[in-house]
């Protein structure tokens, strides 16, 4: 598993279709990818956006194919929020069908004129999402190859080395999907330990992940 961070130069008509994003935004960072479902077409982000000038941002919903769920903090034109994004069909099917294995981390940022975007992968999985861009989304300028280290904004750097390395390989063989894809007995065989501390990685990895992501919440406090 290698990061590679690739930088995009837009087609025109992958600029056209991002037209409406743009209507009140300059761009916008995804500092965490909270949740992505290419079944569903559907993704979780927390996102850093820079509006236009003479926009509020009380005065929006939704930002593009994004829905604004929560206002996190605001100063001066920059905006963190927590946003439920829809893909388009057609980018949806396009994805879909590949089933690529990748974990997006920072840093990843969408403008009019570029499309930065980071992730760790397998060189196969890579080297297809790459085909992808190139065959319908824009010109790869730029590629950086780095270890799979994690950037300071990832929420895994919360985590142990041993508890990334579980969390990782149970995302791999699907121990998530629903149905799961894999047991725990044959995950805690795939990483050489027994299941009881599969399990207890797990579960303490998970409880760092959530306890960061909620708090602060006040619905903690209810």
């Amino acid at each position: 598993m290698r990061k590679v961070i690739v930088e995009i130069e837009p087609y025109e008509t992958t600029r056209e279709a991002q037209r409406s994003l743009f209507t009140h935004i300059h761009s916008y960072e995804v500092l965490e990818v909270l949740k992505m479902d290419h079944e569903k077409g559907l993704y979780v982000d927390l996102i850093e956006c820079i509006l236009k000038e003479g926009v509020s941002i009380d005065e929006l919903t939704s930002i593009g194919n994004m829905d604004i769920l929560s206002v996190i903090r605001s100063e001066g034109d920059k905006h963190i929020c927590l946003v439920l994004g829809h893909e388009s069909d057609e980018a949806n099917e396009r994805f879909k069908g590949l089933e690529l294995n990748l974990i997006y981390t920072a840093p990843s940022l969408i403008s009019e004129d570029r499309i930065i975007v980071s992730f760790i992968s397998s060189q196969r999985d890579m080297a297809r999402f790459v085909e992808v861009v190139k065959a319908h989304i824009g010109k790869v300028v730029k590629m950086t190859f780095k270890q799979s280290t994690y950037e300071k904004k990832d929420l895994l750097t919360l985590l142990t080395d041993k508890q990334r390395e579980v969390m990782a390989a149970a995302y791999k063989h699907g121990y998530y999907d629903v149905p799961r894809m894999i047991s725990s007995e044959k995950l805690a065989e795939k990483v050489s330990i027994s299941k009881p501390t599969l399990i207890e990685h797990l579960r303490k990895a998970e409880r760092r992940i959530i306890n960061e992501i909620l708090a602060g919440s006040p619905e903690l406090n209810k």
